[in-house]
């Protein structure tokens, strides 16, 4: 369970690190939009753990690749941001969370369900 600072630190990270990608971003992936979708802080504030959802991607692990290889830049630029609000700026950990593509592939299957009928009736 986290901490009320653990979350604080989370939400600080998480509008901190949205601007520092629509900064920065264009650099270093073309066209993709990337979304933060959650942060997580250990409970040491020693490293952060960034989920990442990429749309407008053809291959979103040479999206995640590009993101890991400025890992360096992305935590300078989010230091520039939040340097004066923490006292250690913690290691930042990349994930992707395909959560919404999980989403948007199960209304598709129940939307196709539907309209073949196999859904049954709502009678029933």
């Amino acid at each position: 369970m986290e901490t009320k600072r653990q979350k604080q630190i989370s939400e600080l990270i998480r509008r901190a690190f949205s601007t520092v990608l629509m900064e920065e971003g264009s650099y270093i992936f073309d066209k993709a939009l990337v979304t933060i979708t959650s942060v997580v802080v250990s409970p040491d504030m020693q490293s952060a753990k960034i989920y990442l959802s990429v749309f407008n991607a053809d291959n979103k692990q040479e999206v995640m690749a590009a993101v890991q290889e400025n890992n360096h830049r992305l935590r300078l630029s989010l230091s520039n941001k939040i340097g004066k609000q923490v006292r250690r700026i913690p290691e930042l950990q990349f994930y992707l969370d395909e959560s919404l593509d999980e989403f948007f592939r199960m209304d598709k299957v129940l939307s196709d369900l539907r309209a073949n009928n196999q859904m049954g009736s709502e009678e029933e």
